[in-house]
C-alpha cells in the first residue's frame, strides 16, 4: 500500500453523456498522486471503448469489467479489492469534484487524524446548472446517522484500513448508508468538511429517485444492520423516509 495514494473508485453503467465531465474533474485535481479504478458493470459493453478513450491519458488507471452485472456496491467493493492506496475516493459516473477536493480533504483528514470524512456539496442538474446545496454538521454520531443518512456517497474519502471488514451490501439504494452506519458503530464519531467540494448531480431517473424503492430498500438495510424485530425496523424506516422529506423541502426551497 502505498503512503498518501489515492484510490478513487468509481462503477461505470451508461453514463456516457456525463462521464468525460467526470473525468475532467478528476483530471483537473491539484492532487495528483492518485490511480483511478473504474468497474465497468455492463454485459453488453456497447461504451466500453468510449471509457477507454476518455481514460487514456490517465497513466494510474485500471478498468475491471465484470463479467455479469453486479450493481454499484459490488462494483465498488470490488474496486477497493483492487486497489493499491493507502486511501479510498468514491465519485459516481456523474458527480463532479472541485479541482482542490482531494488535497483540502487529505489535508483535512491528516491535521485531525481521521480515518473517514465527507464534505458538503452542490446539486447540479443534468445540464449542470446549480439547483441547491446541502451543508453537513461537523460531526456525525450513531444516533445521528441512524434517523438520516446526510453522506454524499462522492464526497467521502477514508482510509483503505476500515473497508477490509466494512462492504457495501447488494441492494439496489441505500447500500451506501448501510456500510457508513457499520463504520460509524465502530469509529463513533464521523467529521465533515463544511466546504463544498463535490457537486451531485441529481437526475429524474437515478435509483434514488422513486420513493418506493427507496422505502424498501431502507427496510432491508435496516434489517440487515440491525437485525431487530419488524416493528423496530418498520419503525427506523418510517422515521428515515420523514427524515428525507423534510430535508428534501429544505434544500430544494
Amino acid at each position: 500500500m502505498k503512503k498518501n495514494l489515492i484510490s478513487i473508485i468509481v462503477p461505470y453503467r451508461r453514463k456516457k453523456k456525463f462521464f468525460q465531465q467526470t473525468i475532467n474533474s478528476i483530471k483537473n485535481q491539484t492532487y495528483k498522486n492518485y490511480e483511478l479504478i473504474i468497474v465497468y458493470d455492463d454485459t453488453k459493453k456497447l461504451e466500453l471503448d468510449f471509457v477507454k478513450e476518455v481514460t487514456k491519458n490517465i497513466v494510474k488507471k485500471r478498468i475491471i469489467v465484470n463479467r455479469k452485472n453486479l450493481g454499484a456496491g459490488e462494483s465498488r467493493n470490488k474496486g477497493i479489492k483492487y486497489s493499491s492506496g493507502e486511501y479510498i475516493c468514491f465519485c459516481d459516473a456523474d458527480d463532479l469534484w472541485v479541482p482542490k477536493k482531494i488535497e483540502k480533504q487529505l489535508s483535512f483528514m491528516k491535521k485531525n487524524k481521521l480515518s473517514f470524512s465527507h464534505t458538503s456539496y452542490e446539486i447540479i442538474d443534468k445540464n449542470g446548472i446549480k439547483i441547491s446545496s446541502f451543508d453537513i454538521s461537523n460531526k456525525i454520531e450513531y444516533k445521528d446517522l441512524l434517523k438520516s443518512c446526510d453522506i454524499g456517497l462522492s464526497t467521502v474519502m477514508c482510509l483503505k484500513e476500515i473497508l477490509k471488514k466494512n462492504k457495501f451490501i447488494k441492494i439496489r439504494t441505500k447500500e451506501d448508508y448501510f456500510l457508513w452506519l457499520s463504520i460509524i458503530k465502530k469509529i463513533k464519531v464521523i467529521r465533515g468538511l463544511k466546504s463544498k467540494l463535490t457537486l451531485w448531480r441529481k437526475l429524474d431517473n437515478s435509483l434514488s429517485s422513486p420513493i418506493l424503492r427507496r422505502i424498501i430498500d431502507a427496510y432491508l438495510m435496516y434489517s440487515l444492520h440491525n437485525k431487530n424485530n419488524f416493528i423496530i425496523n418498520v419503525f427506523y424506516t418510517l422515521r428515515l423516509t420523514i427524515y428525507a422529506l423534510i430535508k428534501k423541502i429544505k434544500i430544494y426551497n
